[in-house]
């Protein structure tokens, strides 16, 4: 655990989640985003409590790995509509982490989905998105 944090108020700790978890591989556990970009928006979180990804154990982000490309199989299999994902992490508040513990997203992208995704994740600054 990392100090100066406060488990108990950390909405990915403790027994919070376990009735939204759609997949685990050993140290990582997955659940759907409560507030998905698109259908299936996924997110892989350390079973410990980790600040952020680069406060992540190597087994974990192994794990996490794992995990991920078992999960994209899986909406493949679900969804024929999925053309492409988005695989991101948010460190820290000036880069849009709100919640304090380590979490991957996984989205699932389908063409059309936005008119130009050209860019992909350099969207999070509109202006640099086109390049």
């Amino acid at each position: 655990m990392d100090s100066n944090t406060n488990t108990t108020s950390c909405p990915f700790c403790g027994d919070r989640l376990n009735r939204r978890v759609i997949g685990d591989h050993g140290t990582v556990t997955a659940i759907r985003d409560r507030y998905p970009v698109t259908e299936y928006h996924t997110l892989v979180i350390p079973k410990r409590h980790a600040t952020d990804f680069f406060t992540m154990t190597s087994q974990e982000r192994r794990d996490a790995e794992a995990l991920i490309l078992s999960l994209k199989n899986e909406i493949l299999k679900n969804d024929p509509s999925v053309t492409g994902f988005n695989v991101g992490v948010n460190c820290g508040e000036s880069a849009g982490q709100t919640i304090m513990h380590a979490h991957i997203h996984l989205i699932p992208r389908r063409d059309g989905d936005t008119p130009n995704p050209r860019g992909g994740i350099r969207g999070v600054i509109p202006d640099k998105m086109s390049y």
